[in-house]
């Protein structure tokens, strides 16, 4: 059923003037509840028949006859519709449950491919709170994008190449052990990398010393490379570990080392089209001055390359590969330039899909207002956040359900999704301020709190045995506050698309604590256990709702306990 399309045909039989899909994108939800359930402004009418909006208005209220709709008021230049309740509430249950998992998927997609680049840490350093932004938004974005009917390919682009590496092995044959390493590696790691940075603000010739094994490396360089390949093992290691704690997967790890090799064919193709440029011992791309960008720069003086010539390797790469449809970037804010250079230059080479990459920045992850920095050894461990989150949750849950007889395993569904959607309820472009203590809350917009809410609501259907056998027959239910419920559940399709074509999880997890707060609304005041004519209708909106916050809390990367 599309309440939409039959609103607008029921208009469109008075309103010849204006088509149905005309009349479509014009209706509106008004702001205050009392105002009906939708409303059509005769704005753009008034123009046409050139008469006052308010006669308009008031004239077409009264020629408006359907099924569905209960009445019409005109208020101003509005017509506002109030639909049957009863009726349209038995056909929004009765679809949700008739599709199940599938309520909310599209067709928009249409099987195509979408490349996303995500999480991609930096081998040899910890994984820390300032990966989980691009980690849980890239994953998000991928599940939204599958609802929506593309196949995806999650790419965690390792960084595992760079002028850092030459540092890091520089530091090493310094300061560094190898017993030390094996036995602590990535923390001993990050202490070397932190000493070369401190080192060097004194002795700057050391930042030299790191570019020239980075070239060595580059090169070849028998101890270099098997010190990169030793750094690369183990981190990949801990952050396997990392992402079976929060359920995220990859279709592939190859990382900036594995272009190095198809990074010569990119130069040379620049080549060949003249598009290169020297400048100041480097070669650079000259972009078109409309783009207001600075050149982008492929070859440093020493021959090294940078993080340009491999990313246009990865996307010449990707595209070949997977025939995308889409490539997508997400990753910080403050790589927006880098990402309109690379797209430009492909652009320049003649490639028509350079429209099709697109990068999803996102805003920073903040310690008491500022940014967490590896280099200087101000980071957050994220797997520690997350076993803290799940011991304190682990006790909260204690507290309330001591006989819960799968605690640890709930727990973990509740601190990895507290942790989550922390990050994901916001706008990806703000900044967030890291609070474990808020994150935790079983009160508010917390995940905690929809996991909960899922939890009341599945609580509820156990008590009645309830079993959803695909043959109930019911009455529409009367209150306000199922109908309110009602017309949420009905927008998740809605909610979907807005959020696929945004590239927005915020705009599900929005949505998902609007539909919590309904619910609990409806919860405190109805008796869903009482024997009469509406308890079928009743419970059959309670396991409608307990699959819409389902599908939400997977779209989102989360877990829905159904005991808590």
């Amino acid at each position: 059923m599309n309440i939409i399309h039959i609103i607008a045909s029921s208009i469109q039989q008075a309103v010849p003037e204006l088509n149905i899909e005309q009349i479509s994108i014009r209706i509106e939800k008004p702001k205050y509840a009392n105002h009906g359930d939708f409303a059509f402004p005769v704005f753009d009418l008034a123009k046409i028949r050139k008469q006052a909006p308010q006669a308009i208005a008031s004239s077409l209220a009264g020629k408006i006859q359907d099924p569905w709709v209960m009445k019409t008021e005109a208020v101003g230049p509005y017509v506002n519709f109030f639909l049957q309740k009863e009726k349209v509430q038995k056909e929004i249950i009765s679809n949700i449950l008739a599709m199940g998992k599938d309520y909310g998927n599209l067709n928009i997609g249409k099987g195509e491919n979408v490349v996303l680049d995500l999480s991609s840490p930096n081998i040899a350093k910890p994984f820390s709170m300032g990966h989980l932004r691009s980690t849980v938004i890239g994953t998000s974005i991928a599940n939204i994008l599958e609802k929506c009917g593309y196949q995806t390919v999650r790419i965690n682009y390792l960084g595992d190449w760079g002028t850092q590496f030459g540092k890091l092995i520089v530091a090493y044959l310094k300061w560094g052990s190898a017993e030390s390493v094996r036995e602590n590696p990535i923390p001993e790691l990050l202490k070397l990398y932190v000493k070369f940075h401190q080192e060097a603000a004194d002795n700057p010739a050391l930042d030299d010393e790191g570019r020239l094994w980075f070239k060595r490396l580059e090169d070849g360089n028998e101890d270099a490379r098997s010190l990169w390949k030793w750094f690369r093992e183990e981190s990949l290691h801990e952050f396997q570990r990392i992402y079976d704690l929060l359920g995220i997967r990859f279709d592939s790890y190859n990382g900036e080392a594995f272009y190095n090799d198809k990074m010569d064919a990119i130069i040379e193709r620049l080549k060949e089209l003249e598009l290169l440029t020297h400048s100041d011992g480097a070669e650079v791309v000259v972009l078109d001055e409309s783009l207001s960008l600075p050149p982008c720069l492929i070859k440093k003086s020493d021959g090294a390359t940078l993080y340009a010539t491999r990313d246009l390797a990865a996307a010449f790469y990707r595209k070949a590969e997977y025939k995308f449809a889409k490539a997508l970037y997400v990753v910080g804010q403050e790589q927006t330039i880098h990402f309109q250079q690379v797209k430009a230059v492909v652009a320049k080479m003649g490639e028509s899909w350079a429209k099709d990459m697109h990068h999803i920045p996102f805003g920073l992850l903040l310690k008491d207002g500022k940014k967490m920095s590896t280099r200087k050894g101000k980071v957050i461990l994220l797997e520690k956040v997350i076993q803290e989150a799940i011991e304190l949750a682990e006790r909260n849950i204690a507290a309330k359900n001591p006989q819960l007889p799968n605690k640890q395993e709930v727990a973990k569904q509740v601190g990895v999704g507290a942790i989550i959607f922390h990050d994901l309820k916001n706008y990806r472009l703000n900044s967030i301020e890291f609070s474990l203590g808020d994150m935790l809350k079983f009160e508010g917009e917390t995940g905690p709190y929809v996991q909960y809410t899922h939890a009341r609501a599945s609580s509820i259907l156990r008590k009645a045995s309830w079993v959803n056998d695909g043959d109930i027959t019911y009455s529409g239910l009367k209150d306000d506050y199922s109908w309110n419920l009602s017309k949420l559940l009905y927008a998740f399709p809605e909610t979907i698309e807005k959020a696929c074509a945004g590239f927005d999880p915020s705009i599900v997890a929005k949505y998902i604590v609007d539909v919590c707060q309904s619910f609990n609304s409806w919860y405190g005041h109805e008796k869903f256990l009482t024997e009469d004519e509406e308890k079928v209708a009743r419970l059959s909106l309670v396991y409608a709702t307990t699959l819409v916050i389902q599908e939400s809390l997977s779209l989102l990367g989360m877990s829905a306990p159904d005991e808590m």
